[in-house]
């Protein structure tokens, strides 16, 4: 009874256990953390320019707005390829997207990290009248 049962428990195993995925499908976790990448990116460009504008001449508050923005959005892509890296039950290509949630994370860091160089920059230029230091 006992070799029986230990059989069919394989069997049915056997039936419900999925092939890896394949290297061009697009499973749900490569989904999302392709878009969480891409939100961490558009926020890095967005930090970089307002980065870049807070060097130049004195603007009218948009290299401010560029901050918050590249701040927000590394933000959100960060947290969401946390959310998929530890969601992930399984390595490198088997299709959860635990890559792209480690490179969302990396470029979302990123992302803040130049949001917050302009914010300082800019409270840096506010406090000196305008004048850099």
């Amino acid at each position: 009874m006992s070799v029986r049962f230990v059989l069919v428990t394989e069997a049915a195993l056997a039936s419900v256990q999925l092939d890896p995925a394949g290297a061009y499908a697009m499973s749900a976790g490569r989904l999302w953390s392709f878009a969480a990448a891409l939100l961490g990116l558009a926020g890095a460009a967005v930090g970089g320019l307002a980065l870049a504008r807070s060097a130049g001449r004195t603007g009218n508050g948009t290299r401010r707005k560029g901050a918050f923005v590249a701040v927000a959005a590394g933000l959100a892509g960060a947290v969401v390829g946390g959310v998929v890296v530890a969601a992930a039950e399984g390595g490198p290509g088997t299709g959860y997207g635990i890559v792209g949630g480690f490179v969302a994370v990396v470029v979302g860091l990123i992302a803040m990290a130049l949001g917050g160089l302009t914010l300082a920059r800019s409270r840096r230029e506010a406090a000196a009248g305008g004048k850099r230091p």
